[in-house]
């Protein structure tokens, strides 16, 4: 186990800067997930740590050890991949085992390690099987259990759940996350998935373009985006982003926004006396997570139910506000397409953005 700092981290190819000053710190026994979508740089910072590919610029610490220069080998770490990468050829064991035969670890230490993973891994019975006749998500065990034979400093988990079914990944997820709490090991997971996200880590790093755009517990990121960018990225439904304005006033800031139906004003938003006074009067992003509002005869916003979609747990109602559309999570049964309704928002919780720089107003 071990911390990891990453330091102004750049790669490049050629004149293609795929990762532009990263700069990301965890602490031994912490679970950073980097998450964005395809093409947003993760993986290649994920293969940096690794030893996979060479950094252009800043340096990788693993344990206050710069191992910019260091092979994979020596880095300590233990990898898990997509693709499970097992050994067609040889059992369960022998595939846990393959890594410290090499390393020269006696039979007995080999034995008995790999049935210390085997019992934590709950694949007990899955031993003196060959890969084929494994599941997806026994194949998955047999690569979690390869890694953890090792004792590495540093866990490496590239997509390692994408393969899976809905529900092969929810039971690896608990895995995963059980796995973590035994072990409590520091580990690294890549992961466009932002459930995975939100259930496994202790520290997320929200990524675009080879930037990192948000980095902190994933709660904050969750309740407190740093930009549009992650507030849409980050929950499902994804955050309501509704143009409207910043109200003047002596009193608690105070947000407006148009519907169809009328004027809806939100008052006691949480906001800084100088963000207060810096934009009183003007245009503002207003925020507001579908789960942030209910219905209320007495509500601030009138709207115009057009979409009613039952989940079983909730229903999602959609309406239009401020020229744009907004889902609102509610009880089941809660309203009728085409009603005329009013809502409560939760104040506390709206969030603001420059509607510009599309960056949180604090």
């Amino acid at each position: 186990m071990a911390t990891l700092d990453i330091n102004r981290v750049r790669k490049a190819y050629g004149k293609m800067e795929v990762l532009k000053e990263i700069n990301i710190s965890i602490e031994d026994g912490e679970f950073l997930v980097l998450l964005g979508p395809s093409g947003c740089g993760k993986s290649t910072l994920l293969n940096i740590i690794a030893g996979l590919e060479e950094i252009t610029d800043g340096e990788v610490l693993i344990g206050n050890r710069v191992v910019n220069d260091m092979a994979p080998k020596d880095r300590d770490i233990a990898m898990v991949f997509q693709s499970y990468a097992l050994y067609p050829t040889m059992t369960v064991r022998e595939n846990i085992e393959f890594g410290m035969k090499i390393r020269g670890i006696p039979a007995a230490e080999r034995a008995k390690a790999t049935q210390q993973a085997a019992e934590m891994l709950q694949m007990e019975g899955l031993l003196d099987r060959k890969p084929s006749q494994l599941s997806g998500g026994q194949r998955q065990r047999v690569a979690m259990g390869r890694a953890i034979v090792r004792h590495p400093d540093l866990f490496l988990f590239d997509e390692p759940l994408s393969n899976l079914d809905a529900k092969l990944r929810v039971d690896m997820r608990t895995e995963i996350k059980r796995l973590h709490q035994r072990l409590g090991s520091t580990i690294v997971y890549v992961t466009h998935d932002q459930i995975e996200a939100m259930t496994l880590a202790t520290k997320v790093a929200v990524m675009k373009g080879g930037v990192v755009q948000h980095f902190g517990p994933p709660q904050e990121v969750y309740d407190r985006p740093a930009n549009v960018y992650v507030a849409r990225f980050v929950g499902s439904p994804a955050m309501n982003i509704i143009p409207g304005r910043l109200l003047a006033s002596d009193g608690a800031p105070s947000v407006a926004f148009d519907t169809p139906s009328g004027e809806a004003v939100l008052h006691g938003i949480s906001l800084s006396a100088e963000a207060a006074r810096h934009y009183a009067g003007r245009e503002v992003l207003i925020g507001i997570r579908p789960e942030h509002c209910a219905r209320d005869p007495q509500g601030a916003v009138p709207v115009g139910v057009d979409v009613v979609e039952p989940t079983g747990p909730d229903t999602l109602i959609v309406f239009s506000a401020g020229g744009t559309e907004v889902v609102a999570r509610l009880d089941p049964h809660a309203t009728e397409v085409g009603q005329q309704d009013r809502f409560a928002v939760k104040t506390e919780k709206v969030v603001l953005f420059d509607p510009e720089t599309e960056v949180r107003i604090d």
